[in-house]
């Protein structure tokens, strides 16, 4: 495999994304009551969760043995979702000793894709699929095209009791977002 297919590792040269400003009506929504298949099997009503949970969006992961989208890594925020999943997997009890009831990713493929990746990266929580883009558009969550696939950009959600209270976008570096998180709560203890 070469570098540029090992999903595990980021090319040094990757662009960084920007903010847009396409996040910032999310801090303060409550979240429609909506249902998520899951990579478990189950059906996940956000909006129904008590407690804290954490969603991280992202594009989509990549195959072993397939090619990326054309162009993958020149897309800023784009390359680096193997490595974020593999994140809040590693990071996954830290979080929960501080307080996350529930761990989700989020992309718009469908639960039989993730399913493969949850199983091959060992992830001790499920991945959400929005592949009608039903959550997407209620919630106006940033995206972008390619390849005729229309893919989240990378953000992460701290949600309360069904309502966000925090946003991190962009997201980067990927393989970072657990732990940036992970220090978020860490000082949102403190206070």
């Amino acid at each position: 495999m070469s570098k540029a297919q090992n999903y595990l590792e980021l090319p040094k040269d990757l662009p960084v994304p920007q903010d847009d400003g396409a996040a910032k009506h999310l801090a303060g929504m409550g979240l429609p009551r909506l249902t998520l298949a899951a990579t478990d099997g189950a059906e996940v009503d956000l909006s129904g969760q008590k407690g804290r949970t954490v969603v991280y969006a992202y594009p989509r992961t990549g195959e072993p043995g397939k090619p990326l989208p054309e162009g993958w890594d020149m897309i800023p925020g784009a390359r680096g979702c193997t490595p974020q999943s593999c994140g809040f997997r590693d990071h996954f009890a830290e979080l929960r000793k501080l307080g996350v009831d529930h761990l989700f990713g989020l992309s718009t493929q469908d639960s039989e894709y993730q399913r493969e990746a949850a199983e091959r990266l060992h992830l001790p929580f499920a991945i959400l699929s929005d592949t009608d883009l039903k959550f997407t558009k209620a919630l106006r969550l940033p995206t972008f095209e390619v390849d005729g696939m229309t893919l989240l950009k990378r953000l992460t959600l701290v949600i309360d009791d069904g309502r966000i209270t925090h946003v991190f976008y962009p997201v980067f570096p990927p393989d970072k977002s657990a732990q940036e998180v992970a220090g978020w709560l860490q000082a949102a203890r403190s206070k």
